[in-house]
């Protein structure tokens, strides 16, 4: 047996998120859209890391009902999965689905929860009451505490270095600042390579989440045009927009990033800073940004030049596939030269 074939064999990596989950590798392949498709998901959780189901995606990206969607999942790995939930409620039509989708994944057998926005008490009170966990997305610790407050079972720390949404401090400072809150907590942001994942679990974090590292990989169903982007950039080309959800937003700067700009105007500047009307704004935005999206997965740059990406591509050097990078990652924490 090779040495990356002892690594694969050696049992899973003890910390306190693969005991919490009953996973191997202390690795969350992060909900994303429009990126997330079933085939990623089983991939990454068969692999032996933790694949989370976007509802959205699997949905209006994929054209799924959500309870096939997580069913096909089921028919490529029965290893645990982990559905996010954004609990943002400024429409009742989405407060509904967000219902309905909670309602389905614990009908389903998902017991895996990451919480977004707003408060998780809805979900932590259902997932709880069957066994569930729950972990919430925080950037610091005034959120952190409010999340507990509301019972969360884990934390999942967005930095500065993220794709999506990032947060304003560094993995560092948010361990100092947050790592006596007595819960696990999981890094998301700037880890895209086995090293800087190693790094993450010696300062102390329970775990890892990535989303950019996985959008590059064959099972991920975006357009080859975004997958050979996040290839080629490297840290010192990502930017933030506010004009894709009204908060600041981690993309790519190619040229039609730069000729569209990254700041909102003046008008949706007052429109978000104003009670009554930033969800409004933040709401157009969104939808604004989620048909152009869909688009870019079948469209690719011939559409426009537009992908969402953190820092950690500079860590992202080929196209590969997802269980590639789950066995490289960990024969790196076991300490195997892969």
């Amino acid at each position: 047996m090779d040495l990356l074939g002892e690594a694969m064999s050696a049992g899973p990596i003890d910390t306190p998120l693969t005991r919490a989950l009953g996973i191997e590798v202390p690795l969350i392949c992060g909900a994303m859209y429009p990126c997330t498709d079933p085939e990623l998901v089983a991939a990454v959780s068969e692999a032996g890391g933790i694949g989370i189901v976007q509802p959205m995606a699997l949905t209006y990206v994929h054209g799924l009902d959500y309870r096939e969607g997580l069913r096909r999942i089921r028919q490529l790995t029965d290893k645990p999965i982990g559905v996010n939930l954004i609990m943002e409620k400024s429409a009742k039509v989405y407060e509904d689905r967000l219902r309905r989708w909670l309602e389905i994944s614990l009908e389903e057998g998902v017991r895996f929860f990451v919480t977004s926005l707003g408060k998780p008490d809805l979900v932590v009170e259902k997932a709880h009451a069957v066994g569930g966990l729950v972990y919430h997305d925080v950037t610091e610790r005034k959120w952190a505490e409010r999340a507990l407050q509301g019972g969360v079972d884990g934390l999942i720390c967005v930095n500065r270095d993220a794709g999506g949404h990032p947060g304003r401090i560094t993995a560092e400072e948010q361990i100092e600042t947050m790592g006596d809150l007595g819960v696990p907590l999981v890094c998301a942001g700037g880890v895209g390579d086995e090293r800087t994942f190693v790094r993450m679990l010696g300062l102390g974090f329970a775990g890892v989440q990535m989303g950019t590292r996985f959008i590059a990989t064959r099972e991920c169903k975006v357009h080859d045009d975004y997958k050979q982007a996040i290839v080629r950039a490297r840290s010192a080309d990502i930017v933030w927009t506010d004009k894709i959800s009204g908060v600041p937003v981690a993309v790519i700067n190619t040229p039609y990033v730069q000729k569209m700009g990254v700041s909102a105007g003046p008008i949706a500047r007052r429109l978000l800073g104003h009670s009554r009307t930033k969800h409004w704004m933040r709401m157009f935005y969104t939808v604004q940004s989620l048909w152009r999206l869909k688009r870019i997965i079948s469209r690719g740059s011939v559409y426009a030049d537009y992908w969402q990406a953190g820092r950690s591509v500079e860590g992202v050097v080929a196209i590969e596939s997802a269980a590639d990078v789950v066995d490289r990652f960990a024969a790196a924490a076991r300490g195997v030269e892969a």
